[in-house]
């Protein structure tokens, strides 16, 4: 085998690839004595059909499978032995190939740009830490109460109010007609939410203990049964109770049935609940006010394959016509985002970061336990989809990536309130458009290293 370095200009190297006709020989004869044993035809015997019958029989495929391999092993060993750095996907280009001739093709990489990272300690940006007044928890502990209220029997005589709670059986037909599921006993709906049918709470406004009321209604247009959707319906209800909501004191045994231990914890847990709903949007901000600073800090060379790579992605959905005013507009995007993914993974290598499975494990048990009731659908996703648990690797490595860089740079921690951190986010969230990228874990050179068709150009 032997390699050359045919042409070098910026980025882009090409190499002179040649193997020897002996070399692809003996890899045929290794393939057919590994045939021989495989092969079934007929008039012989297992594994007693000769090479050469074989070669008659497959000759033109087991060619093209030998040097399908023959390719991708030489083409891995001249990029490893030339010590580049791969950027995407190389370009194969047969000069010469044949039974009986030896293989001559062009290899044409592009590489990745060396980095000189800059020092980040004059880099500066804010963290924000939300401050929960009093007040905002006890507006949401409230929230709580009333989403949980209880409610309690009314008097025989008294009439049913909207916030009230019904109990009642019903008899409902379409068209003087029962239909499947036209029978309900002991329902309970709360009057207002109108959780039941539209228009349906108003109608019992007034009931009492005891009364039997006709309500008028329409199945809704989903309904299973198509030939139900949008029919009118009458329900026949029986009333067999009314009660009026109880407010739920906010106490130590209402934090317990919320699933706290008391209600200093129940506090902190709504707290917390709180401060998560503003923290993404907030980490966001921060981390762009910082990847700004790097990208314009640092000027490298950009492999045009990623380029090209990352406004297709960007484009992949849009209509054909559109698709060359769309590319010219999104280029810069993509060139900012290749220029930060290429940076930060610079970064996460020279400071040897790396995510373990065993992280990536705890990071999905951490979700499950976030989402109760939701388990086994949060683990079968990541169990069929390896492609989820990859880009779950890839977040968990630019977090580590980030958080490294806070380090290393003067973080501002700024205290704000409620309303200060959604006017910050109203503000953010205008002009700017987000840049944020999961990065890839690096794979291997062979991993690049794809199949390629013998097309001869």
């Amino acid at each position: 085998m032997k390699i050359e370095v045919q042409s070098k200009k910026g980025l882009r190297t090409v190499l002179s690839v040649a193997v020897d006709k002996k070399t692809i020989q003996s890899k045929m004869d290794e393939r057919l004595s590994e045939l021989q044993k495989e092969v079934a035809l007929k008039g012989f015997r297992p594994g007693k059909v000769p090479p050469s019958v074989i070669k008659t029989q497959f000759g033109k495929s087991i060619y093209g499978e030998v040097i399908d391999k023959v390719l991708r092993e030489t083409s891995t060993k001249a990029i490893k032995e030339k010590n580049l750095k791969v950027a995407g996907q190389p370009k194969i280009d047969l000069k010469q190939f044949g039974e009986g001739k030896d293989l001559n093709y062009e290899l044409q990489i592009d590489c990745l740009p060396n980095i000189e990272l800059k020092s980040f300690n004059k880099l500066k940006a804010s963290e924000y830490k939300i401050n929960i007044e009093k007040k905002t928890t006890d507006e949401k502990l409230k929230e709580l109460a009333d989403q949980n209220k209880l409610f309690e029997d009314k008097n025989h005589n008294e009439k049913a109010y909207l916030g009230d709670q019904i109990i009642f059986d019903y008899s409902a037909t379409v068209d003087g007609n029962k239909f499947e599921g036209s029978e309900g006993k002991g329902v309970q709906i709360e009057l207002g939410k109108n959780l039941f049918l539209k228009g349906f709470d108003e109608q019992l406004v007034g009931v009492k203990k005891g009364d039997k009321k006709t309500i008028d209604a329409v199945l809704p247009p989903n309904h299973p049964k198509k030939e139900l959707a949008d029919k009118k319906t009458k329900f026949q209800c029986s009333i067999s109770n009314v009660k009026k909501p109880v407010a739920s004191k906010i106490d130590d045994n209402f934090a317990k049935k919320m699933g706290a231990k008391d209600i200093n914890d129940l506090r902190n847990l709504v707290e917390k609940q709180i401060i998560n709903q503003y923290a993404q949007a907030l980490n966001a901000i921060t981390k762009k006010e910082i990847l700004d600073q790097i990208e314009k800090g640092h000027e490298i060379d950009l492999p045009k394959n990623l380029i090209d790579q990352e406004i297709n992605l960007i484009t992949k959905n849009v209509k054909q016509d559109e698709k060359e005013n769309v590319r010219k507009n999104n280029e810069k995007i993509a060139k900012s985002r290749i220029k930060l993914g290429l940076i930060l993974n610079e970064i996460g290598e020279k400071n040897n970061l790396k995510v373990s499975d065993e992280e990536v494990r705890n990071e999905i048990q951490k979700q499950i336990r976030g989402m109760p009731g939701q388990e086994k659908m949060v683990l079968d996703y990541y169990q069929k989809n390896p492609s989820a648990s990859q880009s779950l690797k890839g977040s968990l490595y630019e977090e580590k990536i980030m958080n490294l860089i806070k380090t290393k740079i003067k973080l501002n921690i700024k205290e704000i309130n409620i309303k200060e951190a959604e006017k910050i986010i109203a503000d953010f969230n205008k002009p700017n458009i987000d840049k944020s990228l999961p990065l890839k874990t690096k794979s291997s050179d062979k991993d690049k290293i794809k199949s390629k068709k013998i097309s001869k150009k």
